[in-house]
Order: C-alpha cells, then structure tokens, then sequence
C-alpha cells in the first residue's frame, strides 16, 4: 500500500514537472522567438496552405500547439493575420505537436530519461541565475531548465506507472466498449489542459503493458479532442474572432477524431500491415500524425466555406468600440499588442484628417442652397459627433496602454508604444484646435464680407494642399528628416496675420478681429500638430525597417 501511495505521488509530481517545464519553455521561446513569430506570420501566412506549414514548423519548434494557438488568438485580433488563414496555421499547429510524441517515443523509453535530463536542469539553471542581466542567455538558460523538466517528469511518470501497472487494469474499462477511452482522454486532457502530456502518460501505460494499441489511440483521440477545451475557455469571454476560431479548432479535431474513431480497428491494421511497424509505440506515434494528416486533407478544401460559416456566427456578440483592433488582443503578446495600437492610432488620424476635411467643406456651393436652420442644426451635431468619436478613441487607447505597461515589455516595444502614443496625442490636439474655432469658421461662411470670404477661401486651399503633402509623405519609402511643410506653416501665418492687418487699416471689417486672428492661429496650429503625428509615425515605421 505504501508503495502505491509513493508510485501515485511520484506519478502526479511528474505531470507537474511536465507541465512546468512545458510551461517554462512556452515561457523562453515567446521572448526569445516573439518577434520572429510575428514576422513569420505577416509574410509567410498570406494563403491558408502557408498557414498550415508554418502551424506545423512553429509548433514542432516550439512543442505546445497552446502557445501557438494562443499566439494566433492574439495576432487575428490585431490584424496581422486573418481568420482564413489562421484556421490553416491551427490546423498545421494540431500536426505540429506530434513531434513530442514521436521524440518520446524513440527516446523517452530507450535510455535513462533521468540521466538525460540532468545536464540540462544544472547547466539552465546556472546560465538562469549567473545571467540575469542578459536577457538572451538568461532566456536560453530557462529553455533548458524547462527542457530538463519535461524529460525528469516524463521520466517520473514512466517509472511511476510501471510500479503500479500491475495493480491497474486499464483494460476493465473495455467492458464498456471503446467510447469510455474516448471520454476518459477527452476528461484527462481538459483537466491537465496538454494533449503532449496526455500523449506521455499514454505511451507510458502501453509501455508498461497496462493498456493495448487499441485503446492507447482511442485516447489519443480523446486527447485530440480535449486539447481544444483550453483554448475554448480562453475564448469564453472573448471576441468574437477568438470564439470563431476556438469553434473551428473544436470542429477540426472533433469531427477529424469521430471519424478515426469510426475506423480504428481498420486503420490500426492497414498501418501496421503497411508500413510494417512491430513497436506499438512507434505504431501509436504514427497513428497520431496520420490522424492530423487526414484531418488536414479533410478540411483544406473546405476552409473558405468555414470560414464564412464562421463569420455568420457571435455576430451578436460583437462589442462595438470606438477602436478596432485593441480590444481584440491578449496584452500577454506585447508585439500583437503594439501592432493593435499601432493599427488604431493610424484609424485615430484617418478619422481626424476626415474631420478636418468636413469642416471646410460646409462652405461649398451645395450648402448655400441647404436652408438655413439644417445649416446650424444639422452640420455642427454631426462634427462634433465625430469629434466625440475620436475623443473616445483616444481614451480607449490611452487607458490600453497604462495597462499594457503593466506587461514585460523589452526597451524597443516600451520606446515604440510611446512613439505610438505622442503621435495620437498630436493627433488629438490636431481636431481639438479646429474643433475649438468650429463654430467660428461656420459664421465666417456664412459672411457677406468679401474679405472673410477671401480668407476662409485661402485658409481652406491651404489646409488642402497640405493634407496633399502629408498623405503623399506617409506613402514615401525615404524618410524626410524636415518636410517643406513644416517651414511652411509658420510663414503662411505671418502672411495671414500680415494680410488681415492691412485690410483692416485699410476698412471696417464686417467680422470680430480677434475671431479671424483666433481662428488663423488654430487652423496653422492645428495643421502643425496633424503633420506631427503623421511624422512621427513615418519615422516609426523607419526604425521598424532600421531594426
């Protein structure tokens, strides 16, 4: 009894052991590999196919289809990969992670696991502590802390199930038939939320002779199965695109899992018969690939049709913000995040070139026809509508960065989000300056004074002339270090404010002078403070190409 008690422990500590160095590694290569991830994404995932072998090589790389499907989670929320093409690197991921099995089963039971795991437990945890300071080897230190953990809790269950293997009997479940399999690895796997440890504790049992081929693969299915629980409850409180991509992943490995199941007996002996295996290990590892393989085939073709089978579903549960993108994003991912806030910002000054346009374009031809009372009603609710919205973007991104501090970000992504948010808070100033004489610039339209006319005539040119200028300088591949633009704003006052001062010596003019003097000083201000943003995002971009 003593024995079995010790044996069950050391069976439980070794899933723990597992968990934790899996964790550790997730842990070490997000921060060593995070941004080659995202780069990969971007320019490697543009179709569905790409998608599934980049799934695959990260996942084999990285050994936890969790940390790449909680990637992929945060990169479709932030834009850089679609739902179409997320769902093939889902699907590559699912192939992906059949490399533990296979390492474990041609080496996990061929020598002294134990042994093997020891040099890297010392040599990690040295490299972790004596390298604190240097990021990159501190983090190469912890992958091999976590890889030795991995192999000293696959060791401790392998050695613990056998202790107890002949007191358990597996195969009395059979009685039942082999759908209580299924269930006990679908439980197993939601539980201990890793189909790679799953794998481990049933290559052991067969290793140990507790269970048979049949069964081991029809937990491995289970196991298939219940892997998506994790990633269904993450999507829980979610966005939308979050819980259509964990319906598609549930969808893949279920109906991919029902259907093996279905055929098992089958598939067992034509694999075996075929590729001549003797080994139930290698028999069972194989069967893992092969079941994600034909799940690949099985759904490619019908990926687009998912995909907008997907789309007509948690419509309702769309949240609608001001932003697009940041809400859509797990913080954890502090490069899925930037990128968000990067996206929205850039919507922060679309929206504020827009709101710039309207105001001036009040006074054309069309709008002296409009009667006068939806001339004063109507035309101001709308702008300062928008102008609202803006405001309220601005405290959706303001609020998303504090908390996004909060994260372990590196000194390039802390200096980037800060470039990010001076270039929206320039942007802001930019529609508070015209919002500030909006009131103004609708009385001077509707002025009978020749002179007014003439100056919200040269105020308007300008202000279109140099949204000209600043989109075409957002579009160049060369960055200007002092766009002519800039030079510009200060000598088009001085003429403004020279120019009114003269007519007004020469005549009354039928407008308040420190309205005009007001709404010249505003209007170049807020030209200045828009080209501001517009630049310090160009130069952003810049240091992205420069790093």
């Amino acid at each position: 009894m003593e024995q079995e008690i010790f044996d069950t422990w050391k069976f439980i500590a070794g899933i723990g052991l597992f968990l934790w160095g899996m964790n550790q590694l997730e842990m070490s290569i997000k921060d060593m590999a995070g941004k080659s991830f995202r780069n990969l994404l971007q320019k490697s995932t543009d179709s569905a196919w790409k998608g599934i072998l980049i799934g695959a090589s990260i996942t084999a790389v990285l050994q936890s289809s969790s940390l790449v499907t909680l990637m992929v989670l945060a990169f479709l929320g932030a834009g850089v990969i679609n739902l179409k093409n997320s769902i093939g690197v889902i699907l590559g991921a699912n192939l992906g992670t059949t490399i533990t099995a296979w390492i474990v089963a041609t080496l996990g039971f061929k020598f002294s696991v134990a042994a093997f795991s020891m040099p890297f437990l010392g040599i990690g945890s040295l490299m972790f502590l004596f390298f604190s300071s240097r990021p990159f080897l501190k983090n190469i230190g912890a992958f091999a802390v976590g890889f030795g953990l991995l192999f000293l809790g696959l060791d401790f269950m392998k050695t613990a199930i056998e202790a107890v293997a002949d007191q358990i009997d597996l195969r009395a479940f059979s009685a039942y038939g082999l759908w209580i399999y299924l269930v006990i690895g679908i439980v197993i796997t939601a539980l201990i939320q890793s189909s790679s440890a799953m794998v481990v504790i049933v290559l052991s049992a067969i290793s140990s002779g507790v269970i048979d081929l049949t069964a081991g693969a029809v937990l491995i299915i289970g196991a298939n199965i219940g892997t998506t629980v994790t990633v269904g409850i993450g999507s829980v409180n979610g966005t939308a695109d979050k819980k259509r991509l964990a319906l598609a992943h549930f969808l893949f490995n279920a109906v991919t899992g029902l259907i093996v199941f279905i055929f098992i007996d089958k598939i067992i002996f034509y694999t075996m018969s075929f590729f001549s295996i003797k080994d139930p290990l290698m028999e069972l590892v194989l069967l893992n690939s092969i079941i994600n393989l034909f799940g690949i085939f099985l759904f490619y073709p019908l990926i687009s049709p998912l995909e907008t089978w997907l789309r007509s579903k948690f419509e309702s549960q769309e949240v609608k913000n001001a932003s697009v993108y940041i809400h859509k994003v797990n913080k954890e991912v502090p490069e899925a995040a930037t990128t968000a806030l990067e996206k929205d910002v850039k919507l922060a000054i679309e929206m504020t070139s827009d709101f710039i346009m309207k105001i001036w374009e009040n006074g054309n031809i069309e709008s002296k026809k409009t009667s006068l009372w939806k001339k004063i009603i109507r035309q101001p609710f709308d702008l300062m509508s928008q102008y609202k919205e803006i405001k309220a973007l601005e405290d959706e991104l303001t609020a998303y960065h504090l908390s996004l501090q909060g994260e372990n970000l590196d000194l390039y992504l802390a200096n980037k989000t800060t470039s990010i948010m001076l270039a929206l808070r320039m942007c802001v100033y930019a529609a508070k300056d015209f919002k500030d004489v909006l009131h103004n610039i609708l009385e001077m339209e509707e002025s009978e004074d020749e002179f007014v006319k003439d100056l919200n005539f040269s105020l308007k040119t300008y202000i279109s002339e140099v949204l000209h200028k600043v989109e075409k300088y957002s579009r160049l591949d060369e960055v200007a270090e002092a766009p002519d633009w800039i030079r510009e704003h200060d000598e088009k006052y001085q003429a403004l404010i020279s120019n009114l001062y003269q007519k007004a010596q020469k005549r009354q003019i039928d407008f308040p002078m420190s309205t005009l003097t007001n709404v010249i000083k505003q209007v170049i201000s807020g030209l200045d403070n828009f080209g501001s943003a517009i630049i310090h995002l160009k130069h952003l971009e810049k240091s992205v190409i420069d790093k």
